[in-house]
């Protein structure tokens, strides 16, 4: 294929901004379209980008002229605005988390599987060089028998975050609160670094928002089916909000990263690249600890890129939907232990 990859934009809210610069700014890549449910904020959307608003997303989605969409509905209407599009074999990219419900998240891969089109979610703290350098550690065996391995997401969102739409803060839209919503990046990088645990316990409580339904604090105690232990904190509550914080320790290294800097680098035998990695410097993928409109979309950049290779390799997205699933499974396992008290196994 020659010419761009054509896309539309499905939701018209804050995070379809970053949507639409990362497109923008992507090789290989055209935004031609916006959906949304609000006419005003989509045709407003439109008329900023130069691009086509529709209010019908069947249509657009059997467009001939759209050949990929990226999702920035609400969490609980992603499946509603990636299905008519993976149905019809178009790539989706959709942003975090792909879903808050297993069945739904069934329903996006059954039709990706029949269709054939590439499906990627927005989970872009595994693109950073930092922690590529991490992974590598953990899959060489740098760390030894891993014996901790925890997350921190210790952020802050005022009550007007909250208030600013109807659907944050709501158990059938956010599907969870700041574990679910922010959390999740932390929740990920974590699985994907040291394998997802066999067994969490978790504590929830709602304790500096008010008129929300879900948590904005939570503690999760980790079992791995290795043995190694660990804690997840997810917060919106901690003002002024700090950055993503991931520790790796085992009986032979340690090692901590915050966004994509690396904080610790130790281990009992140096490496040859053991300086350079100690050298980098922070990435542009850095989180919105305190303020949403702080996020970089340079990861969507990537993410973006990295889908429009993935359709000329006929591979998948280095973030596929069947790994993003599993960020889901821990935090899903999470709510249901804070809700019965108990330690819940994950399937």
């Amino acid at each position: 294929m020659s010419r761009p990859l054509r896309f539309a934009v499905i939701g018209a809210g804050s995070i379809a901004e970053a949507h639409a610069q990362a497109i923008a700014a992507a090789s290989g890549a055209q935004l031609r379209a916006v959906w949304g449910r609000n006419t005003e904020r989509g045709r407003a959307f439109a008329a900023v980008h130069g691009i086509e608003y529709w209010d019908d997303l069947e249509a657009l989605a059997a467009s001939p002229d759209i050949d990929a969409a990226t999702i920035a509905t609400p969490s609980g209407a992603h499946a509603l605005a990636a299905l008519p599009f993976l149905l019809r074999g178009k790539a989706v990219l959709c942003e975090k988390p792909l879903e808050i419900s297993l069945p739904k998240i069934e329903a996006l891969l059954s039709a990706a599987r029949q269709s054939g089109a590439p499906l990627g979610c927005i989970l872009q703290l595994r693109l950073g060089a930092s922690a590529r350098a991490l992974k590598k550690a953990v899959v060489d065996g740098r760390f030894g028998r891993l014996a901790l391995c925890s997350a921190y997401i210790k952020w802050w969102r005022d009550q007007a975050y909250y208030d600013s739409v109807a659907w944050r803060g709501t158990a059938d839209l956010d599907g969870g609160g700041a574990l679910m919503n922010q959390g999740i990046h932390g929740v990920d990088l974590l699985q994907w670094l040291a394998g997802m645990p066999s067994e969490v316990f978790a504590f929830s409580a709602r304790l500096a928002h008010e008129n929300i339904e879900v948590e904005d604090t939570v503690t999760v105690a980790l079992r791995y089916p290795n043995g190694a232990l660990g804690v997840i904190e997810a917060a919106t509550s901690c003002y002024p909000g700090t950055a993503i914080r991931i520790e790796i320790r085992g009986d032979r290294g340690s090692a901590i990263l915050e966004d994509d800097r690396i904080c610790k680098w130790d281990f009992d035998r140096a490496c040859e690249d053991d300086s350079n990695i100690t050298a980098m410097q922070g990435g542009k993928i850095v989180s919105g600890a305190g303020n949403p409109k702080a996020i970089s979309h340079e990861g969507h950049r990537m993410l973006v890129e990295d889908l429009v290779a993935a359709i000329h390799e006929h591979r998948e997205p280095l973030v596929p939907a069947a790994e993003a699933v599993n960020a889901v499974r821990l935090i899903l396992g999470a709510y249901r232990s804070a809700r019965t008290r108990r330690p819940e196994l994950l399937e």
